[in-house]
């Protein structure tokens, strides 16, 4: 029930190796189940040696890759980003995202819903096989894999609420039709327990970027206490972050988010992407680069607009949140990237408006030209900053504000985020929960955070179409049927 796929995973994790990934999924779409002709080598005794199992781990962290679609529906969902696109139906999935029309047909959400689950399955590999052998380092491989299940747990209970739950190994298709949704607070609890059990085998540094630390997890331990407004605990464990002194804001803003300067001294877990392994629009989650970056670039098609290249304007800043920005607030060039301005100091650059157009795109994940594979839209090398020191200072920051008794005093740690933004302390703010929370939409703009602090915190006012359904995206009515019909949908869809 599995096939091996060659797979190039980027920068230290296998920069320059190929490995052999095992793929096994417990969903029931065609895409990810194969079986084997007889005589070839089956699931049961594949765990042999201790590369198989650190080839089977570098396949559930493969499933990192397609998060680029849960970043990019974080932002257009938001009130920082209109969808864009060529025209008002160009991937109409995004675009219903974006006017708050989304239904259980929706495909994207159904991807989010797939890809994730493709990684849990993956992680359950490993569990349901962890005592078949014993080596050196295998409390560390088990402990990543825990974080990593973890993390895809945590983004479909931010997209969806109550999910399924599997944790013991794999789950064949008759299963799936008698395992009913789960209690967010139970997926919680389990993501909690997991994450407390990973701790205490990772090591706060490690020789390949991109693996999960003791810090990494430590922080979406605090983030996810944070969902549930458990103050206390989020801030305990974001001050552990914080007073370990494994990190330090970059003093350049400006500098965080190129190609040349990832796995920084501000990067606490890091999505490594790969622009040599490429893949095509038929199968995005076959390709090893950043898919979002070239779909989030300008529509060049005129002279010379290096260091970048064209993309298709997609998830494209407002005005409004420009605006929200102060006088020396170095963020703002940083994150924006203004395209008039662009062409007004680079004579013969000319471009095509998109749809939306506002005139802004995003300068984080801008598309640089590289030697990237196949089409170079959608193939890039961008690694996603997935939790950043200066995230973890402002989630500390909110939970120890808002914790009944603090555990360290939030306006040191609002001020570190904002002396770095202005570059001096002149542009010091009294630190309060709407001080903090707006540093945090100034601060992660175009990160595909914003949608979910926007829900989680009740300010959703400003977000267009906005209904009180949309706290939650609609289960895939598709994954419902394949089911047995057994699945509540969420309410309002």
């Amino acid at each position: 029930m599995y096939h091996f796929k060659k797979v190039i995973m980027k920068n230290n994790i296998t920069k320059s190796i190929i490995v052999f990934i095992l793929i096994f999924s417990i969903q029931s779409c065609d895409d990810y189940l194969d079986i084997l002709p007889p005589g070839k080598e089956n699931s049961e005794n594949y765990f042999n040696t201790p590369e198989d199992y650190n080839a089977a781990l570098i396949g559930v962290y493969d499933l990192l890759s397609t998060t680029y679609l849960n970043n990019m529906l974080g932002e257009i969902a938001s009130d920082n980003s209109l969808c864009g696109g060529g025209d008002a139906t160009d991937v109409l999935d995004w675009q219903q995202i974006d006017d708050m029309t989304h239904n259980p047909d929706n495909g994207a959400l159904r991807s989010v819903f797939q890809w994730m689950y493709a990684g849990i399955s993956r992680a359950n590999y490993i569990v349901e096989f962890q005592d078949k052998i014993d080596f050196d380092n295998k409390a560390q491989i088990l402990a990543e894999n825990l974080f990593l299940r973890s993390y895809y747990y945590f983004e479909l209970v931010k997209f969806f609420g109550d999910v399924p739950l599997y944790t013991n190994g794999r789950i064949d298709i008759e299963e799936t039709q008698t395992i009913s949704r789960t209690p967010k607070a139970e997926v919680y609890a389990q993501i909690e327990q997991d994450l407390l059990s990973a701790i205490d085998n990772l090591p706060w540094t490690q020789s390949q970027g991109g693996r999960a630390t003791k810090g990494a997890a430590l922080a979406l331990l605090g983030k996810i206490y944070l969902y549930q407004e458990k103050f206390t605990k989020s801030a305990a464990a974001l001050n552990q972050v914080i007073n370990s002194g494994e990190y330090q804001l970059v003093q350049d803003f400006g500098t965080i988010f190129l190609n040349g300067n990832e796995n920084n001294s501000e990067s606490v877990f890091e999505v490594q992407y790969f622009g040599s392994e490429g893949g095509g629009f038929g199968c995005f989650q076959c390709i090893e680069g950043n898919v979002a970056v070239g779909f989030m670039g300008p529509r060049f098609n005129g002279g010379n607009y290096a260091p970048y290249t064209d993309g298709f304007s997609f998830n494209i800043p407002v005005q409004s949140l420009v605006d929200s920005y102060e006088a020396g607030d170095t963020r703002l060039a940083a994150t924006v990237f203004d395209i008039d301005t662009f062409v007004a100091t680079h004579p013969g650059v000319t471009y095509s408006p998109g749809n939306e157009h506002t005139g802004f795109f995003n300068l984080k994940y801008i598309p640089y030209a590289e030697a990237n594979a196949q089409d170079v839209h959608i193939t890039h090398s961008n690694n996603y900053r997935a939790i950043r020191y200066s995230d973890v200072l402002l989630m500390a920051a909110e939970a120890n504000f808002r914790a009944p008794s603090q555990l360290a005093d939030p306006q040191l740690f609002l001020d570190a985020v904002r002396d770095r933004a202005f570059g001096n302390t002149n542009h010091r703010i009294t630190a309060t929960l709407d001080a903090i929370l707006n540093e945090r939409k100034l601060e992660l703009a175009g990160e595909g955070h914003r949608f979910f602090d926007q829900v989680r915190t009740g300010q959703t006012s400003s977000i267009p179409g906005f209904s009180d359904k949309n706290k939650l995206f609609p289960i895939p009515r598709i994954e419902i049927e394949l089911a047995g019909n057994q699945w509540d949908q969420n309410p309002g869809y």
